[in-house]
């Protein structure tokens, strides 16, 4: 299940797990953004941690989805997802086809980008089509390299959906996305990591329990909150790719 993890590895691992779950249900995304890059730092393989995360993903949104499916606004999302699945199925392929150095380092530059702008209390936001459009391919192509495009998409799914049905559309869509992700690893022989993943099931679940418990708390102190997290991300990431190179 752990490739050769110390104890201490797999405790962290599962510390990890569970702020994964407490970030994804507690904002309603970025469970993948601000947990693999510390994951990377156990294991530089995405690989081995993308299944993982989206089988999570998968199982803890359809919990939440199962009574509030009837409160999404499918019209917006049917037309995004227009501009954001084929971009996603190119970057599947990136993942799996591109030297690994490319793609952690990839995922750590997005990383430090999302950081800094953390920190500096700034966001991606669209006033227009055409830059919504922008936003939700190239969100796309994140997702489907790192599951880390959340923020990308999200600054256009803000501007495009009222606040009541904003976390519901988006837990549809990262379930679209991660179950084109899996079927995708699935079809080419990628390691799913199942038993993995079902041993980690209850941390997350920890850590997704209390996220929605303080859901509303960690909306009403969003700034800080992300200022916090963007210090610990430059940090991390800054020392990951200076000791890639």
């Amino acid at each position: 299940m752990f490739p050769e993890f110390t104890v201490l590895e797999i405790v962290l691992t599962c510390l990890l797990f569970m702020w994964a779950g407490f970030v994804r249900s507690g904002l309603g995304f970025g469970g993948a953004a601000l947990g693999l890059p510390f994951m990377l730092l156990i294991l530089d393989q995405p690989i081995y941690w993308l299944p993982i995360i989206g089988a999570h993903l998968l199982f803890f949104t359809s919990l939440t989805l199962r009574t509030r499916i009837n409160n999404v606004n499918w019209q917006y999302l049917k037309a995004s997802l227009l501009y954001i699945i084929p971009p996603a199925l190119i970057g599947v392929f990136g993942l799996l086809n591109l030297p690994n150095l490319w793609v952690v380092t990839f995922i750590y530059g997005i990383t430090l980008l999302y950081a800094v702008m953390w920190l500096l209390n700034k966001s991606f936001h669209s006033e227009s089509a055409w830059i919504d459009k922008l936003l939700l391919i190239f969100g796309g192509y994140i997702a489907g390299t790192s599951l880390t495009g959340a923020p990308l998409m999200v600054a256009v799914y803000v501007r495009n959906v009222v606040q009541s049905q904003l976390r519901n559309t988006l837990f549809v869509l990262w379930f679209i996305l991660v179950s084109i992700k899996m079927a995708t690893f699935a079809a080419l022989g990628v390691d799913l990591n199942v038993l993995t993943a079902i041993v980690l099931l209850p941390v997350a679940g920890v850590g997704h329990f209390i996220g929605l418990k303080t859901h509303d708390m960690i909306l009403r102190n969003d700034v800080v909150f992300k200022q916090v997290i963007g210090a610990m991300l430059i940090v991390v990431s800054g020392l990951a790719l200076w000791n890639l190179y």
